[in-house]
């Protein structure tokens, strides 16, 4: 197949994988994620695509402390950039390299406003070849780099910390092959991932992962995070899906590993080290992936039930009766429904209750899935387990019940000012955390709600307040990262680690 570039979206406008250097030789650290706008951000028509548009800068708040100051850091032995150095960047890309300091704002900022750095200068690469002499540049003349895709870390990774210089992959948007008997398919890294999707949707096709950004974060990213997102349970992490991919390293070479094959045990699989590695090894350029059928039947149920036990009762008897057609089950407390009220004026399409439970089905057969599904309903609303619940089969009635759940993020944010958590826990003290944490802060906290990924024991635990306020960060962490390792979690289950968890790597690790 030849080469195929994708439309742009908005998510283009922020990009992927963050680069922060430390020590003698460009050393990068990269994070991005989840749907990145670098401001407070309105909702569009909510369709499938499930993406942002930004407010004007006049309607944002004033920008963020800058990520130097507020976090007391140092900068590095690195140069800072000359005349001469953007000389050699604008001959390289011709009409590529931005020095404007109002496009250069959202590229600072990240999207939960946690996180600002300074960097005078974009480049905007269209190749691995072009990235990788940037890099032997770079590391020849000690300068500093950020590399950027979607921009929709939630830890601080995907923006730079001082003045390094940002290096994007929003123009590497080429689909390179898709084989659809193998389900294969080869990219450059800056492809959104909704993008991908439709282009294989009209094949029979899908991308292995779902994330409520993937209307902005770009595939890159997604695989220098290791990024979960809603249906893991059912595909598996990225470290299963991918085939191979395409690196350039500090010192501007280029690693291809960009292989096609399911089996190959020839040696060292060196690609599973870039995966969630965050950048801290190379940087992405290319990606071959895996890529399932698309189903052709899905239904969507939203449940209310009255205490978290039986939500894991509920876990276990979608296991058992769904089994295969189980592709997401997905859990919030009663404060997210109050929440997405309050700020989004969205409704609750059945009862008030504790508990809330998402589980999607996805299959071949209308009719078989419909009645495995109705079975497991029957069984957990006669036993008690479910108080309550609806059951959408139609497009436009699974997005609504979906927007509840992939809105959250949005809606906290008209709060002020985030402070969230990504956290895997053993189940049976998967929500004693939230107990624990609600004691602790809801004297100065606005509001503490829980959601996430029961099915795979992730929890995104969240707190707001009106603006930053340290005292309640000091309330939270090291708090919740020491509660954590307790009880043997991970205090970064999808995130990464960013430049927000670096110091508490030593909890997990």
């Amino acid at each position: 197949m030849a080469h195929q570039r994708l439309p742009v979206t908005i998510g283009h406008f922020r990009q992927y994988l963050a680069l922060i250097n430390n020590g003698s030789g460009c050393l990068h650290r990269t994070v991005s994620s989840y749907t990145q706008v670098h401001a407070k951000y309105c909702p569009i028509q909510y369709q499938s695509s499930r993406r942002f548009g930004l407010l004007s800068r006049s309607m944002q708040k004033e920008e963020p402390e800058l990520t130097s100051v507020r976090y007391n850091v140092q900068r590095g032995n690195f140069a800072r950039i000359s005349s001469e150095d953007v000389a050699v960047f604008e001959k390289l890309l011709p009409g590529r390299v931005i020095a404007d300091p109002e496009e250069l704002v959202g590229y600072n900022t990240d999207w939960l406003r946690m996180c600002r750095g300074n960097s005078q200068l974009l480049l905007r690469p269209k190749t691995t070849e072009e990235i990788s002499e940037i890099m032997k540049y770079c590391n020849a003349h000690n300068l500093a780099v950020m590399p950027q895709g979607g921009n929709t870390g939630l830890v601080g990774g995907s923006v730079p910390v001082f003045d390094e210089i940002i290096i994007s992959t929003s123009l590497m948007n080429k689909i390179i092959s898709v084989d659809e008997i193998s389900g294969t398919l080869v990219c450059q890294a800056g492809c959104v991932l909704e993008a991908l999707n439709t282009h294989l949707s009209d094949l029979g096709l899908m991308m292995p992962l779902d994330l409520g950004a993937k209307g902005s974060c770009q595939i890159g990213g997604n695989i220098s995070t290791n990024a979960g997102g809603l249906r893991l349970m059912r595909y598996g992490s990225l470290h299963g899906s991918v085939l191979g991919l395409e690196v350039v390293q500090a010192d501007g070479t280029v690693l291809d590993c960009l292989s096609t094959l399911r089996k190959d045990n020839t040696g060292y699989d060196l690609k599973q080290l870039f995966i969630g590695s965050e950048g801290t090894l190379g940087i992405v350029t290319s990606v071959s992936i895996l890529c399932p059928r698309k189903p052709q039947s899905i239904n969507l149920a939203i449940l209310g039930v009255s205490n978290f036990e039986n939500c894991l009762k509920a876990l276990k008897e979608a296991k058992g009766m769904l089994g295969e057609i189980l592709s997401a089950f997905e859990f919030m407390d009663s404060p997210c429904i109050d929440l997405v009220k309050a700020n989004l004026q969205l409704t609750n399409p059945i009862s008030d209750m504790p508990f809330y439970v998402l589980i999607e089905t996805a299959g071949s057969n209308g009719t078989h899935d419909e009645e495995k599904l109705n079975l497991f309903l029957e069984k957990v609303l006669g036993e008690g387990i479910v108080e309550d619940g609806t059951v959408a089969t139609d497009s436009t009635k699974i997005q609504s019940i979906w927007a509840i759940r992939e809105r959250l993020a949005e809606a906290l944010l008209h709060d002020g000012y985030v402070y969230k958590y990504d956290i895997s826990l053993p189940l049976a003290n998967f929500y004693d955390l939230v107990i624990d944490m609600r004691e602790r802060v809801n004297d100065i906290a606005t509001r503490t709600v829980a959601y996430g990924h029961l099915g795979d024991g992730n929890l995104h635990l969240n707190i707001t307040s009106p603006t930053y306020d340290h005292e309640l960060l000091e309330k939270i962490e090291p708090f919740i990262y020491e509660w954590t390792s307790r009880y043997n979690g991970s205090i970064s289950a999808e995130h990464g680690l960013g430049f927000k968890k670096k110091d508490f790597i030593h909890f997990s690790k």
